[in-house]
């Protein structure tokens, strides 16, 4: 049965893009109806968006002839997934107070169907704690709301805020709907971010990850259609959708919550782990003048482990992240730890937290150096490769 979408296009510079997105809705074999704001009307046309759906478009309350067959029920319950594209800071706000003042809000409010918003706006207003609280509030609710990409605006500022690209949405899209099957049926363990290794109940040994890179390869596993447990260290990044999160904070949790998910079909250990820690005090350590005497324990090598286990995944991939001599070390770490594959980058820069990397893919059969991309498209490179492998 085809996928139906109902798409809000919410009032912004970026709902120009709504029309692509549409676009490859259809592409993609699902049907879409649209809503349109007053707002996204400023910026796009009914007809236009009709014409590329071949559907009638929705901007009223008060249409006489849909209302009078409850028109806001029927279009919020005939649809498998409602998505917002773009979502401003005032439909976000409106979304999270339950607002229901014009059809957008008013058959948000009566979905029974997973929503999914995709934010666009001004740097300042995504980051303004109004939005943040709104933002926390939705997805405590169980909307989905993606993160911006960050990059130069309509309005000359730069930060997030752009609404993600077409193409990131609609893997969204197909993830939160599970259609597009490659590893449908396959079980893939994802770890991702850094862990804390606690010194006192204030301190701790961390390290630069963000999370962005393991988080982008879940999401465009769960694309293909896999079942994936992703387990993270301490970020602040929305879990993907369609994917199983797990978090914890120190490297033998990491460990830990790997051994319980497995059996699994792949693995792919993106995250950071500390390699040492330290037993921690119960209580603050103090400025006493001189620097406090730390002894460090080795932590577990969560890579070798799983490479070594009865259980080991039928491929299983690690990261290294270095700074010198990348693919040597990368080569050397493949042997030395029975991975299958290593994806070796320089994070000499500004890749722990950066939108882009360049990675180098490491393999029995050599080396492969991919060009410099952004994350998400490492991940969609990536997650295929691992497709191709686990057929």
């Amino acid at each position: 049965m085809q996928a139906r979408i109902l798409l809000i296009v919410g009032g912004g510079i970026a709902a120009y893009k709504a029309c692509e997105l549409v676009r490859l809705i259809r592409k993609a074999g699902m049907s879409v109806r649209c809503v349109l704001t007053d707002g996204g009307a400023q910026f796009v046309t009914p007809m236009t968006l009709a014409a590329l759906s071949e559907q009638a478009v929705h901007t009223s309350l008060w249409d006489l002839k849909d209302e009078a067959e409850m028109g806001h029920i029927q279009l919020s319950r005939e649809a498998d997934l409602v998505v917002v594209a773009p979502a401003t800071a005032d439909l976000l706000a409106r979304m999270a107070a339950g607002i229901a003042d014009d059809l957008a809000t008013t058959l948000l409010l009566a979905t029974d169907k997973p929503v999914l918003a995709a934010p666009a706006m001004n740097v300042r207003m995504w980051q303004h704690a109004a939005t943040r609280r709104n933002v926390e509030r939705l997805r405590a609710d169980g909307v989905t709301v993606l993160e911006p990409d960050e990059g130069p605006m309509a309005c000359g500022e730069f930060g997030p805020g752009r609404l993600p690209e077409p193409e990131a949405i609609l893997r969204n899209i197909q993830a939160s709907l599970g259609t597009s099957g490659r590893l449908s049926g396959r079980h893939v363990l994802v770890t991702a971010g850094p862990t804390h290794e606690p010194i006192d109940p204030v301190r701790y040994i961390a390290n630069r990850s963000s999370g962005k890179q393991g988080f982008a390869i879940a999401a465009a596993l769960a694309y293909l259609g896999a079942r994936v447990t992703l387990v993270s260290g301490p970020v602040t990044l929305p879990t993907p959708a369609g994917v199983t999160r797990i978090d914890v904070e120190t490297a033998r949790d990491m460990a830990a919550a790997i051994d319980t998910a497995l059996p699994a079909d792949a693995a792919i250990l993106v995250a950071a782990v500390a390699d040492w820690r330290v037993e921690p005090s119960g209580s603050k350590i103090k400025k006493q003048g001189t620097p406090p005497s730390l002894s460090f324990a080795e932590n577990p090598d969560i890579l070798a482990g799983l490479a070594a286990d009865p259980r080991r995944p039928a491929l299983v991939v690690g990261f290294a992240a270095e700074t010198d001599d990348v693919i040597a070390n990368a080569t050397a770490k493949r042997a030395r730890k029975g991975a299958d594959w290593i994806v070796a980058n320089d994070v000499s820069g500004d890749v722990m937290g950066g939108a882009d990397n360049r990675v180098h893919l490491v393999t029995e059969a050599g080396v492969e150096d991919w060009e410099q991309m952004p994350k998400d498209q490492v991940a969609a490179r990536l997650a295929d490769r691992i497709a191709d492998a686990l057929a």
